[in-house]
């Protein structure tokens, strides 16, 4: 069974827009809203350079990393050929006007990845 933690309602995410969501350990994680009201969750960083995606603009089911323009799809967190790498997406839940994410991946979904200080991000699966 999943537990779901109440993060904001839809309203509270500009459409084509974000929101972070800070979280006790790991990086940030950002939620998106698309012109069609879907949304959608990644961790708040860049599979190339480690950019804040919540911070890029939203077109489709797409980000464009503010840094160096990378799209990377909302749903799958991979980026878009011919760009090679991925960031990890959590589960999202919609009632009644609601954005929930899983408690679990909350507290432990890729906790050990950092931003880059210098160079690029390593590139790792999507999970």
């Amino acid at each position: 069974m999943n537990d779901w933690t109440a993060i904001c309602s839809l309203s509270d995410i500009p459409a084509l827009g974000s929101r972070r969501v800070t979280r006790t350990h790991g990086l940030d994680v950002a939620l998106f809203r698309n012109d069609k009201d879907e949304v959608f969750a990644l961790l708040d960083r860049c599979p190339h350079k480690g950019g804040p995606l919540s911070q890029g603009i939203v077109f489709g089911t797409s980000v464009a990393c503010p840094l160096h323009n990378w799209t990377i799809g909302l749903g799958s967190g991979e980026a878009a050929a011919p760009d090679v790498g991925c960031t990890p997406k959590f589960s999202v839940k919609m009632e009644n006007g609601q954005v929930f994410l899983n408690t679990a991946e909350l507290a432990s979904h890729a906790t050990d990845l950092t931003r880059p200080v210098a160079g690029p991000a390593r590139h790792s699966a999507c999970a």
